[in-house]
């Protein structure tokens, strides 16, 4: 079971559910937005994931942040933060077979479905 996280907007879910598509490569896609974000999901993500790599640094919700929540950002801050405001999650986050994958290149999905 494979599922692709991320908001259906973006240019790098796109780029990453055309690569899926192309390859035959079956999945679920879960949208932020739509489908909801939970502390429990986010957690999970900071788990397999490192909590300070799965916060989108290059985002317009991120720089909106103070310069003293950016620099006194922890996990336990972060987490609800990434509840609240989706967005700030990297995209995509690929989930296949229980093991956790950020971002998107094409190479790196290769790897995973080689």
């Amino acid at each position: 079971m494979i599922t692709l996280y991320g908001i259906s907007n973006c240019d790098t879910i796109k780029k990453a559910k055309k690569y899926l598509t192309d390859n035959n490569i079956e999945f679920t896609f879960h949208d932020y937005r739509k489908d909801g974000v939970n502390e429990s999901m986010v957690s999970n993500f900071a788990d397999k994931l490192d909590w300070e790599q799965l916060v989108n640094k290059r985002g317009t919700t991120y720089r909106a942040l103070s310069d003293d929540e950016k620099q006194s950002l922890t996990r336990e801050k972060a987490i609800p933060l990434l509840v609240e405001q989706p967005a700030m999650i990297k995209r995509p986050v690929l989930v296949n077979n229980n093991e956790y994958h950020l971002g998107f290149k094409a190479a790196q999905y290769d790897e995973i479905f080689k």
